[in-house]
């Protein structure tokens, strides 16, 4: 279908303005949303691998997630009304004493281009706030920990330490992620997973629903 062609070129490109009215008119046209939806998350997937691949970068890659963005919350009230199911539930946060949000918001970004509903708790976010979220939506999978600084990774350690001492730990899969962490370091503080880049980290959280 044409419009559905346009809409995952426009998304590649980052063409935020141009998203929302092609998603529109493959509303108006009787495409079902899912479909829409699928023709995004393609967008994103090929966007995503090019990433890894090193044939795009950063700014690239957040252009294409807010173009698409700007899709979905179109698409959202036709989605509810067919009834259309995320893939799975996560909640992402910058840990404690951390106030960088670029990397978390990629990886958010292209986890929601997967088809996963990602719960932001934003920056600086403490333990005992993974700990309330995770007691208070049994729903949510997925936790998502990034820390940019080598002085932030021990507030990993404790974010998974208090959720152990909740008994949450049990019900919940942890990823971790920033520019100092390493699978060395994940395996250390007892992570499921630990990916080096936001495209991976998308690809990877698909596995865990």
């Amino acid at each position: 279908m044409a419009v559905l062609d346009d809409l995952r070129e426009k998304t590649m490109k980052g063409k935020r303005k141009e998203t929302g009215p092609l998603v529109q008119q493959a509303l108006d046209e009787g495409i079902d949303p899912s479909e829409i939806l699928d023709a995004m998350i393609d967008a994103m997937g090929i966007i995503g691998d090019r990433f890894t691949r090193g044939e795009c970068f950063v700014p690239e890659m957040l252009v294409a997630a807010r173009a698409m963005n700007a899709g979905t919350e179109v698409l959202k009230p036709a989605l509810a009304a067919g009834g259309a199911e995320p893939l799975g539930f996560a909640v992402i946060g910058t840990v404690a004493g951390d106030m960088h949000d670029i990397g978390k918001n990629l990886v958010r970004m292209l986890m929601e281009g997967k088809g996963v509903e990602v719960a932001d708790l934003g920056v600086d976010v403490a333990p005992e706030k993974f700990v309330e979220y995770v007691g208070a939506h049994p729903e949510c999978k997925v936790v998502c920990l990034s820390a940019l600084l080598t002085t932030t990774m021990p507030a990993i350690d404790a974010t998974i330490k208090a959720l152990v001492e909740a008994g949450l730990r049990d019900q919940v899969k942890i990823m971790i992620g920033g520019a100092p962490v390493t699978q060395e370091f994940a395996d250390e503080v007892g992570a499921d997973a630990y990916t080096p880049d936001a495209g991976s980290a998308a690809a990877k959280i698909v596995e865990f629903f």
